[in-house]
């Protein structure tokens, strides 16, 4: 018997040398181009297995039907199945088989469309425009990377195909008819990579490592920059009385149990692990410029897509961050806004007559501003919807740029209206002490912040011999004596009156003290009107307190000139 191992070292050498030729001289193989470089020769041109899945991918990303309807082995097996005698030809490009074929495809890539209101998880390009893979990856066939969604611009960005390798792979086998023969086509697995030029349209995923904890955690999702797809191009189609001698099959005929049309090994699908993705550094001014372009959108959905979408690449792009969370905020106010129905001239009135109704509201119904769009079944977004987006988003950009300190405010405020009530109170803490005492106006506007943080864990807990009740009028009557603002007086004083309905010994008299002093101030602001005033002590906590006691029917009752 001949043993390799009594062969002479470089008799040895020379039958490696030998079988490695041999492997390269296989038939459809493709030497890969880096690997040709590196050797110093030119890289080999593809086979022609590896031109058909080319033309048939380009097909599908520019919506070329015609091109694609004669590529596609589900097709011709309609147009050679449609007859009694054989094809010789194909149809010309307007007969409608092809515009039949395309939209079956096309149907079958809906799972992977955006068709859904999103809410404030809103991706761009948006409803219809965004491909989403919700599932992993693995499960999508080869063509749902290059849907035509994808390529044609808009709403997609283009793609790049390049042919990785093609080799042989065992022929595939079908029937034309039930009761026809078995019929046999030889057949080439082709590797696509496919690029995307645009991380601001290219398709996404949940990023890689995420897990599905519970329906209510949202997954983190990260855009797509390139993957490897595999093709089967199935030959000598004519003999078998298909039109064309080629064909890819993508999406099986027929996928009954045991009757597989075409049956083969393989399939056209995902390379597993083959995805990378976009990152901060592969696009920074391209992500500059979608925020600046996104800021000139008139409608909130499309301005939160945008950043959304630049947020999946660079989730610490602080202009994203910083402009999605003013927007949000701005959101949030004009909903108080919508259900008061006060017209309030003043912005900064208006900011803080806004923010008082999510502070009283806050602490007892909560509806508007804990159930989502999605939870309740709804048609549009809600406040909730607000809320629960730009929480993470404030706390992202509280980590970039911490020396926002307008940010680190809301921050917390936003933490108070979710009722997350310790991180509301350490937020507004933290940001007292970073302050000094001679930055008088923001140093006043985060003690009354903290005292409202204060205010909300007692009012919601109901325990009244929490000393954070009694800390909440300290921190406002701190910033009551701090500040000369006239907007600033009318808050701390408020504020003030507000905490006193939780003290266990509650002094009625101060109260009202308390609320006359705010009135006044409140009175002397630009759009203020006695009918706002009033709302201000109809929410669910100070009309209890204030109906119940005869003391306070002045309060309720006055009249002044503003409302005449």
């Amino acid at each position: 018997m001949f043993h390799l191992r009594r062969l002479h070292r470089g008799d040895r050498l020379i039958i490696g040398l030998i079988a490695i030729g041999l492997i390269w001289m296989l038939p459809g193989t493709v030497v890969p181009a880096a690997a040709a470089q590196k050797k110093g020769r030119p890289a080999a041109k593809p086979s022609a297995a590896a031109l058909v899945a080319q033309r048939y991918a380009e097909a599908l990303s520019s919506g070329d039907r015609s091109t694609f309807g004669q590529l596609d082995f589900a097709c011709q097996f309609k147009m050679a199945t449609a007859g009694a005698a054989p094809l010789k030809a194909f149809p010309p490009a307007s007969d409608p088989v092809y515009a039949a074929c395309w939209d079956q495809l096309a149907h079958a890539h809906q799972i992977a469309v955006d068709l859904r209101e999103q809410g404030m998880d809103t991706m761009w390009p948006g409803k219809n425009g965004l491909v989403f893979f919700r599932e992993p990856l693995e499960k999508y066939g080869a063509s749902f990377f290059v849907m035509d969604v994808l390529g044609q611009s808009p709403p997609g960005g283009g793609l790049k195909l390049e042919v990785v390798e093609s080799q042989p792979m065992p022929a595939a086998s079908f029937r034309l008819r039930e009761d026809g023969p078995v019929l046999g086509a030889p057949a080439q697995l082709v590797k696509l990579r496919v690029t995307y030029k645009d991380p601001l349209s290219a398709p996404v995923a949940y990023a890689p490592g995420s897990y599905k904890y519970t329906n209510t955690v949202k997954r983190p999702r990260a855009a797509i920059k390139d993957v490897t797809v595999q093709w089967v191009v199935l030959s000598g189609l004519k003999k078998a009385g298909f039109p064309g001698d080629v064909a890819v099959a993508n999406l099986p005929v027929s996928e009954r149990e045991g009757a597989r049309v075409p049956f083969v090994t393989e399939q056209s699908r995902y390379v597993d692990r083959s995805a990378t993705w976009f990152g901060p550094a592969d696009a920074p001014g391209t992500l500059i410029a979608a925020v600046a372009r996104a800021a000139l959108f008139p409608d909130l959905r499309d301005r939160v897509a945008m950043f959304n979408r630049v947020l999946i690449v660079d989730p610490g792009q602080p202009d994203a961050l910083t402009a999605l969370t003013h927007d949000l905020y701005q959101a949030l106010l004009m909903a108080a806004a919508a259900a008061h129905k006060f017209p309030l001239t003043d912005p900064a009135l208006a900011a803080r007559f806004n923010e008082f109704y999510w502070d009283t509201y806050s602490q007892t119904t909560r509806m508007d501003i804990s159930l989502s769009m999605e939870i309740g079944g709804l048609s549009q977004p809600t406040p909730a919807d607000y809320l629960y987006r730009i929480i993470p988003a404030m706390e992202m950009l509280a980590k970039v740029r911490p020396e926002d300190l307008e940010n680190r405010l809301r921050l917390g405020v936003v933490y108070r209206w979710n009722n997350d009530q310790l991180a509301a109170i350490n937020t507004h803490e933290a940001l007292v002490k970073a302050l000094p005492a001679e930055r008088y106006a923001p140093r006043t506007r985060a003690l009354i912040e903290l005292a409202w943080s204060r205010i909300a864990k007692v009012s919601w807990n109901r325990i009244f011999d929490d000393p954070n009740i009694a800390q909440a009028y300290q921190d406002a009557q701190e910033a009551y004596k701090f500040t000369d603002r006239p907007l600033d007086k009318f808050a701390s004083a408020y504020t003030m009156a507000y905490s006193l309905a939780f003290m266990p010994q509650r002094d009625n008299q101060a109260m009202l003290d308390l609320l006359t002093e705010a009135k006044r101030w409140y009175l002397e602001l630009d759009g203020a009107s006695d009918a706002s005033w009033r709302y201000l002590l109809g929410n669910d906590t100070l009309k209890g307190v204030l109906e119940a006691d005869p003391l306070f029917k002045p309060l309720l009752t006055s009249e002044t000139q503003k409302d005449k």
